[in-house]
Order: C-alpha cells, then structure tokens, then sequence
C-alpha cells in the first residue's frame, strides 16, 4: 500500500488552494522590480531572503515565471531527490 505524506507548503494539492493575480508590477530600466510590501507580508519575506525564479516556456520562449523561496524549493527537491538518491 502506498502511504502518502502529509500535505505541506505552497506546492502541495490541498482543498483551498488557489492561484490569482495579486499584484502588477513594472520592471525598470535596470531590470528590476518591487514586489509590494502586502505580498511581502503574506509570502512571509524578508530582506535578504532568496528567491529562486523557476520559468515555464516553449522552446526558447518564456511564457510564465514563477517565484520560489529558495530554502523551500531545496526542501522540495531533497523531498523528491532523496528517496532516490539513498536507494541501493
């Protein structure tokens, strides 16, 4: 029988989860943007957080971007790598 794990963080399926459009922002000149401090807020960030930029695309076009803590997104992948990885 297979067992699953407890359903937890932002990429996990779970009655309730949504996505939508929180904010617009703009990108400089200089290739920067602000995120709004309301998001800031909700997503838990702070200065000197990392965030890692995952893209969706087509060939080499790129349709979507999507913003990830870093130290959650190193949770993800050593969820899903590590029962791999310790296999004989």
């Amino acid at each position: 029988m297979v067992t699953r794990q407890k359903a937890r963080g932002c990429g996990s399926r779970h009655e309730g989860f949504c996505c939508r459009v929180e904010s617009v922002v703009s990108v400089d000149e200089r290739g920067q943007m602000v995120l709004p401090k309301e998001v800031r807020q909700k997503a838990g960030l702070e200065a000197g957080d990392k965030l890692a930029i995952v893209t969706w695309g087509k060939g080499s076009e790129v349709c979507c971007l999507g913003l990830f803590k870093a130290d959650e997104l190193s949770d993800m992948v050593r969820d899903r790598l590590g029962p791999i990885l310790t296999e004989s």
